[in-house]
């Protein structure tokens, strides 16, 4: 048996941190066996309703393939089970803090976060967060006295804006699971970066771990075994001579990622307070330029990073959703200014 987890999408950079990962593989004189009793007995610690859930959701398969509750498993089947994962029990208080709803149906919601709201409770954060606010907002959400992120499958950053759905019932909430833990769901980010980019689209990869130095940062390790495979594409949208504006599309979505991968190959986020971003990698040595950056730095007191675009398959209908986002004014005004920069160089 083995069991794994897929690291944090402050996907974040949606988090896969969220998914819950077990495999298994049938002995050879493994007798004919339903797969709830099956599971049952090899998740002990799980709830008889959260494996019919899962099922039902079509996030347990046998042999590559989705099966019923009366599926009946053979020997040497392998079982793989996904679920959105779950922590540990904390009190969660419900709080009256408006959200951006760009969606809402019965069964998910999609909102647009506002740069320093952290998704979900966590040390030093028992308050103020997203998952506060959804509890406010429903009576009830899945996994809400479960876990301290009910309705949460995929995560940004707390300095991070943009794009995040949230799943109203557990059967969505394990659909939505199974999506990012395929990859099926598609997401576009806007970011401003240091220096100039050599070529107009591009792709980094390179496995992204915890620090060795710091553990509340991520590294890229490019060869070895340690990390997790990333994979970041992206296109150059405009250039402003010393930073510029580029649109990424995750291919997997680890801690930190479109940050990390970034910073890896020299050119970190404007203004990222923990990539280096928010010192002045490039321009003049002149006073005036200094100035101008300064006050870019004040206009946008976060790393320049946007969830622009979020895509998935509605869990109930299965209909393609395809969601798009104006960025928020203090990126939306230093992009403006770098431009005025660009048209205006005796700054």
């Amino acid at each position: 048996m083995t069991k794994d987890y897929d690291s944090d999408a402050e996907e974040h950079e949606e988090k896969e941190e969220f998914i819950e990962r077990f495999a298994f593989t049938a002995d050879p004189g493994q007798t004919l066996l339903r797969i709830d009793k099956f599971l049952n007995d090899r998740l002990p610690n799980t709830s008889r309703t959260k494996i019919q859930n899962a099922l039902k959701a079509g996030n347990i398969e046998v042999n590559g393939k989705a099966v019923k509750p009366n599926h009946k498993i053979h020997p040497k089947d392998k079982i793989t089970v996904v679920f959105p994962r779950s922590e540990e029990k904390i009190q969660l208080v419900a709080e009256d803090i408006p959200i951006e709803v760009v969606h809402e149906d019965e069964v998910c919601m999609v909102v647009n976060k506002k740069a320093g709201m952290v998704v979900h409770p966590g040390h030093g954060n028992r308050s103020g967060t997203l998952v506060n606010a959804l509890l406010h907002r429903f009576e009830t959400l899945p996994d809400k006295n479960g876990t301290d992120r009910p309705g949460i499958v995929h995560r940004l950053d707390k300095l991070t804006s943009g794009l995040m759905v949230v799943g109203k019932t557990e059967t969505a909430l394990n659909k939505l699971a199974m999506q990012f833990f395929h990859r099926t769901t598609s997401r576009k980010y806007w970011a401003l970066v240091w220096g100039d980019l050599s070529d107009d689209e591009g792709v980094i990869e390179g496995n992204i771990g915890r620090s060795l130095k710091n553990r509340k940062l991520m590294n890229v390790f490019p060869e070895g075994d340690f990390g997790k495979h990333a994979v970041t594409h992206y296109r150059v949208l405009d250039r402003f001579g010393y930073v510029t504006l580029v649109e990424c599309r995750l291919e997997t979505g680890r801690t930190h990622q479109i940050r990390v991968h970034f910073k890896h190959i020299g050119h970190p986020l404007f203004n990222d307070p923990e990539y280096g971003g928010d010192k002045i990698l490039k321009g003049t040595v002149f006073r005036k330029y200094k100035q101008f950056v300064e006050n870019c730095f004040k206009l946008l007191p976060r790393q320049a990073l946007h969830a622009k675009t979020l895509g998935f398959d509605h869990p109930a209908t299965g209909k393609r959703l395809e969601f798009d986002t104006e960025l928020p004014e203090d990126l939306k005004t230093v992009i403006e200014k770098w431009k005025g920069y660009t048209q205006n160089r005796d700054i």
